[in-house]
């Protein structure tokens, strides 16, 4: 079981340079950053989407720039796995993401993962020109789309969302074919029929009820799609912080749990960044 972290890299937090060298001294395998463009003071859509949700915390709208701060911490570090999770792929550019991507991952030596997920927010995925409906089906374009443009030394790509001409894009990532390419968030048929046909992994939220009867629906869909069910990796976001918990998450084949960091202030997250390294160690 791989053991990593994830925080909302803020302005007022514990910085990404600072954390990532922290994350990799203490022995974690992974460290993962979320990512909003930014945060429409309307508050139109509630927290998630869920209607009667809490309000939305700041840290939602302080966030530094998920790549750059990937950039900054690939360059202090040799070993520790840069994850993002998640980014919006329907609100971003995906010949500039495809470049942003690949460059993170050739920087770091092949330690990126891709994390990617729909969104939430349909006043921020309006903002971008994205309707809320569409998000789906542009993701998946957009994700296919940057699959030529990693792979293809003349790449083009033409479809309802995406087009683009036969063209030059360097540089190509170092891990072959991609880095990993893995769907965050609550995965019903749609999102399954998404992972299976376009997606190395899952990372689902570990609070969340039922996960492990969609992990065994995942695996059975696979299956009848004809792709093994094991060239799926399934990771969780938020595992609770205790051996018993994440033990039960190794029995559902879990293979990577993410443990949640303040991000307040510095101190708070240093403090819990205490209390993980223990655990991790007891794990080990």
């Amino acid at each position: 079981m791989h053991i990593g972290l994830t925080m909302f890299p803020t302005d007022t937090g514990l910085q990404p340079i600072e954390l990532a060298k922290e994350a990799e001294a203490r022995g974690f395998e992974s460290l993962w950053f979320p990512e909003h463009s930014h945060i429409p003071s309307s508050r139109a859509t509630p927290w998630g989407g869920r209607e009667g949700a809490p309000p939305l915390p700041e840290e939602y709208w302080h966030t530094h720039h998920q790549m750059v701060a990937f950039g900054a911490c690939a360059a202090v570090t040799t070993e520790l796995k840069l994850g993002t999770g998640i980014t919006l792929v329907a609100q971003r550019d995906p010949i500039w993401m495809a470049k942003e991507v690949a460059t993170v991952d050739a920087l770091s030596g092949g330690r990126f993962l891709f994390g990617i997920g729909y969104g939430w927010n349909k006043e921020e995925l309006r903002h971008h020109g994205v309707k809320y409906l569409e998000r789906r089906a542009v993701l998946r374009e957009r994700i296919l789309a940057m699959k030529e443009l990693w792979t293809k030394e003349e790449a083009s790509f033409s479809g309802e969302h995406v087009s683009i001409e036969p063209s030059w894009s360097y540089p190509k990532p170092t891990q072959k074919p991609h880095p990993p390419i893995i769907m965050g968030g609550t995965a019903g048929p749609k999102t399954m029929a998404d992972i299976i046909e376009f997606c190395d992994g899952w990372i689902p939220i570990g609070g969340r009820r039922g996960l492990p009867d969609q992990i065994t629906e995942l695996r059975q869909m696979a299956q009848d799609k004809g792709r093994d069910p094991d060239s799926i990796e399934i990771s969780v976001f938020g595992a609770r912080p205790d051996q018993e918990s994440i033990d039960r998450f190794r029995e559902m084949g879990v293979v990577r749990v993410a443990l949640s960091l303040p991000s307040t202030t510095p101190d708070a997250a240093m403090e819990k960044l205490e209390e993980y390294t223990a655990l991790k160690d007891q794990l080990s």
